[in-house]
Order: structure tokens, then sequence, then C-alpha cells
């Protein structure tokens, strides 16, 4: 087994991972208790898709949304594919982990200092 399976097994972050990520799966294994194999398993395929996400949001910047074809003609920067490919991947690892994305609360009712048209404050 490789040390990356033996981290995932355990439940570390697996060590190629941005620390960006890295942060995002110490917080969401803790907070949704993501102990399972399968669970870690879809939550490393969803931060790896962040990471790559990340990667073409960073050279798009550098690099412009245009890019120039062979003569010169403009097009869309390549990596634009690859950015929205990694997002939807990203998105639907995380909605396969179904996670209950509504914030706990202290007691019922509504959360304090949320306006709601038409209703008292």
């Amino acid at each position: 087994m490789t040390a990356n399976v033996v981290k995932l097994m355990r439940g570390d972050a697996p060590t190629h991972l941005s620390p960006e990520a890295k942060a995002w799966w110490k917080r969401l294994r803790d907070e949704y208790a993501l102990d399972d194999e399968a669970a870690r398993l879809l939550l490393l395929v969803a931060l790896e898709a962040f990471d790559r996400m990340r990667e073409c949001q960073k050279a798009i910047a550098k690099d412009g949304m245009i890019a120039r074809g062979s003569k010169r003609q403009p097009r869309a920067h390549p990596l634009l594919a690859v950015e929205r490919d990694s997002r939807a991947q990203m998105l639907a690892a995380m909605k396969a982990l179904n996670l209950d994305l509504e914030p706990p609360r202290d007691g019922p009712g509504r959360p304090g200092g949320v306006f709601y048209p038409g209703g008292k404050d």
C-alpha cells in the first residue's frame, strides 16, 4: 500500500493536496464526521478537482482569458474548459457526499439578524 492510501484509510489528508485543500479536508472530515473510506474517497476526488481548478485559475489569471491561435486569431484560453470541468467534478463529488449544508442553529425559528422582506424585524 502506498503512503497516501494508508493516510486515506486513517483519515489524514493526502500529502499531494495543496495547503488550502488540506485545510478543507480537515474541516469537512471533522465537521461532518467523514469516517468511512467511501466518504474519504469522495472527499479526495472533490479536493483533487478543487486543486486542479485553482491551478487553472492561476494560469488563466497570468495568461489572460484570451489566447492566440496558430494564425494569431483570438480564442478562449484552453484551461477555461479544464477549470469548468474541474469545478463540475468537485461539485458532483461534494453532492455525492450528501452533506447537510444547513448551518446548525442554537434553537428553533429563523436565525437572528436575517431580514425577510415583508416580515417584522
